[in-house]
Formats: C-alpha cells, structure tokens, sequence
C-alpha cells in the first residue's frame, strides 16, 4: 500500500511540474481583450507632421510604394482578418489595422470620423492598401 502511495504521489508531482511552466506561459501570454476601466495612455506627439495629408484617389493614383502618408475618412465596413473598407469624399480603398491600434474606450463605427496614419503598399497586380501604424478619431 505504501508503495502504491508513493507511485500516486510521485505521479502527481511529475504533473504538477510538467504543468506548472505551461500554466504559467498562458498566465503571461496574450494582450488587449477588450475595453479598460483605466484611463487611455497618453497619445504621444500632437504637433505639426510633414506626413501628406491625402485622399483615397489620390494615394490610389500618385501613392509610391511605401509612402508615408495621413488619410482622414470613414471605416465603412470590416472585411475580415485586419483589412477594412475606408472611405473618403474621393473614394475607396482597403486599410489594414492590427486591433491593438484602436483607441481604447472609444468605439469606431461607419458613422466615426477617423484619421489613420501608414505606410501605403502600392501593389502592381491587385489592391493597393494602406498598413496602419496609428488611428484617431476625429469626430462621431
């Protein structure tokens, strides 16, 4: 019976230390899930850019690859994965935006007036898009 103990406990122990590395890896792995009760960190530099401000037509027409650039508009719908539909005045084009980049607490619908800041990425065969690295809100 002692000897039947000692195998249970000492199977018990290997499992416990077998899980214990991965219960910890899932306790630190992850990142933003939702909305925070803690105020938004500051947003940085809000000064002048000499990031173009431009419109969908024209950074689908004149946009050089990799391209800097600052775009104000509408996300009209989200088309899977990071990319979505942005619109402007001039037209559409597809934006990709990792979610992390979306303001906490503050929600962005088709009716939300939004600035992105990216780098384009001019395709010869295919969509062109914008990779956002920043966005704000400018008015509901």
């Amino acid at each position: 019976m002692k000897t039947l103990l000692r195998t249970c406990s000492s199977t018990a122990l290997s499992a416990a230390l077998i899980a214990a590395p991965t219960l910890a890896l899932a306790q630190t792995a992850g990142g933003y899930t939702g909305p925070s009760s803690k105020a938004a960190a500051p947003a940085g530099y809000k000064g002048p850019t000499n990031v173009p401000l431009m419109t969908a037509k024209q950074l689908l027409d004149k946009g050089k690859d990799d391209q800097y650039v600052k775009v104000q508009g509408k996300l009209l719908s989200h088309k899977g994965g990071d990319d979505y539909e942005f619109a402007d005045a001039s037209g559409k084009m597809t934006v990709e935006i990792d979610p992390e980049l979306f303001p906490q607490g503050a929600s962005v619908d088709q009716n939300t007036v939004v600035e992105l800041i990216g780098e384009f990425d001019k395709e010869t065969f295919g969509d062109s898009t914008l990779d956002v690295q920043q966005i704000r809100v400018v008015s509901k």
